[in-house]
């Protein structure tokens, strides 16, 4: 069973392996809520999974380490995974799924640990750790569904209330669930006032589904780029802790979450990973009735795939209402575009490519379609652009962008 006692031995055993990460005020990300971001993206692998792993490898009996150590992982339990055993002078194994970031699998090597790529996603990954398990007699380390891993996860629910006595609610990003079981069991057996919410990635509501329907389920197949929290299948110890001890569990979209990555990186200059940021993005979208209070935003993660994060900006970008596209159909003619570009001057916004259409055989002879790449303020701008240019005269076909 996970204890408040265990928990604090955890802490204990943590002291000089795993950073106590700022809890930082984020004032500007959502102006009607007092936001403050508790910052294991800061955390020594770049991620707090190494506070379960390490805890969960210091408790072993010699006899387990001798046999070493087996894992699977998205990417930041295995870097975990590779630091505990290492420490402990165990050797490790870690399977993760071949379509993990090439900087979380190098990470996890470069610790110390054999990396096993697998096939599929995290859940695939899992199903061949577990084979090698059984081949090996290797000891198996879960990412989540696990004790001392949860105990691990747990000390930075004492961090938090801590670092903010006062708190009102926490909003915890979820995967498997040993993250937010672990923070809620710390959190609401000191502190039962304060709320706890839980994100899950829609195109990955494992345990939202669980919690909704009160039942554990199993998704077909998982479509997210925040990798972390990826999983088909939550665990068992883990749902029945968020069944018992979380307020509410929600989802973001892929949007959402790249607007939220965006903000972190603009306003309080802090790289996320996906899986990190759905606990902003769910405060910046109003998911919670968090309106007026103080408000712990857990930010698990800062392992983003660089290969993806100039895709993630300009999905922000267009989230938010800094970056759109329009199209205009116009008559083929001298003047139209400098009469279209002194509207969109006027109105504040900013020309960044043009593109003119003449061969759509849905449009006369004698047309074309104006295509815009536009960098704007926000929403606002975009509709105040788009009317100005409605009021000279101008067609707008933004349904064929």
């Amino acid at each position: 069973m996970v204890t408040l006692d265990k928990i604090y031995h955890a802490a204990f055993v943590l002291k000089g392996i795993a950073r106590k990460t700022d809890l930082i005020e984020a004032p500007l990300l959502s102006p009607d809520t007092h936001i403050y971001l508790k910052t294991e993206n800061l955390q020594v692998t770049g991620s707090f999974k190494v506070r379960g792993a390490y805890y969960k490898i210091s408790q072993l009996s010699a006899e387990e380490k001798k046999r070493g150590i087996i894992a699977c992982s998205a990417g930041n339990h295995a870097q975990g995974v590779a630091l505990a055993a290492t420490r402990h002078g165990i050797k490790s194994t870690v399977c993760m799924p071949d379509g993990a970031p090439i900087s979380k699998v190098e990470s996890t090597k470069r610790l110390g640990a054999d990396v096993c790529l697998v096939k599929g996603t995290y859940d695939d990954a899992h199903d061949r750790a577990v084979e090698l398990q059984q081949e090996t007699g290797a000891t198996f380390i879960h990412p989540y569904d696990d004790d001392e891993v949860i105990a691990g996860q747990g000390t930075i629910g004492l961090e938090i209330l801590d670092q903010l006595a006062d708190v009102d609610a926490v909003i915890v990003p979820i995967g498997g669930g040993g993250l937010i079981s672990g923070v809620s069991f710390a959190i609401k057996s000191l502190n039962p006032d304060v709320k706890v919410y839980g994100v899950q990635a829609a195109g990955a509501p494992s345990m939202f589904n669980s919690v909704q329907h009160h039942a554990l389920e199993t998704l077909s197949g998982v479509s997210t780029f925040a990798d972390g929290i990826a999983v088909k299948t939550p665990g068992n110890t883990t749902f029945d802790m968020v069944e018992k001890y979380v307020d509410a569990v929600v989802t973001v979209s892929e949007d959402e979450i790249a607007a939220a990555i965006l903000a972190l990186m603009e306003k309080q200059k802090m790289i996320s990973e996906g899986a990190g940021a759905v606990s902003v993005a769910a405060a910046m979208f109003h998911k919670l009735p968090i309106e007026g209070k103080k408000v712990v935003c857990l930010i698990s993660g800062g392992n983003i795939d660089v290969n993806i994060l100039s895709r993630v900006i300009t999905r922000g970008l267009v989230m938010s209402g800094r970056n759109t596209n329009l199209m205009i159909a116009l008559e083929d003619k001298p003047g139209q575009l400098q009469q279209v570009s002194e509207i969109i001057a006027s109105c504040g916004g900013n020309v960044v490519s043009v593109y003119h259409d003449r061969g759509d055989t849905n449009m006369s002879i004698s047309s074309c379609f104006l295509k815009l790449g536009l960098e704007t303020r926000d929403h606002l701008q975009i509709m105040e652009i788009k009317q100005a240019l409605t009021n000279a005269g101008f067609k707008l076909v933004s349904e064929r962008v």
